[in-house]
């Protein structure tokens, strides 16, 4: 087994990419060996349903695409990276602002928090940013 796997996909910055970066994830983490419809599955897929519509929603059409990748380390820690062209970097908000909607990042560390998991956001050479999710790996992985 190696060190190390990892997987990624690009995708165009419209709403009906957050479901196909649900689905591609999904699909990915089942095949290192995380079941469908597990907590696991089901908490990692609203990371990304809120990282990618994130990126979609708060790039004001100034990032064409962006990518999500899965980087899965000695079977032990699962990184998910969004990444956009963007160079405004994601804004947190106090807990005691009460609005509709804003508060993806709030959800994000949240979760992170609950697992175990840390998030960091990087920029890219190209101006625009990654968001990281690192999350502990407790499922065997499969070859």
């Amino acid at each position: 087994m190696a060190d190390h796997q990892e997987a990624s996909v690009t995708l165009p910055s419209e709403p009906v990419s957050v479901s196909a970066a649900r689905r591609y994830v999904a699909r990915v983490l089942a095949e290192w060996g995380l079941p469908v419809g597990s907590e696991a599955a089901d908490t990692v897929r609203l990371i990304v349903s809120e990282l990618t519509t994130n990126a979609v929603q708060h790039t004001f059409g100034q990032s064409p695409t962006f990518t999500v990748d899965l980087r899965l380390e000695r079977e032990e820690q699962l990184h998910l990276g969004v990444t956009d062209s963007h160079p405004r970097w994601p804004q947190r908000l106090p807990a005691a602002v009460q609005q509709d909607n804003g508060r993806g990042m709030v959800i994000i560390r949240s979760l992170a928090k609950e697992y175990g998991g840390r998030l960091t956001v990087t920029p890219t050479a190209e101006g625009g940013k990654t968001v990281w999710i690192a999350l502990p790996w407790s499922v065997p992985v499969q070859s």
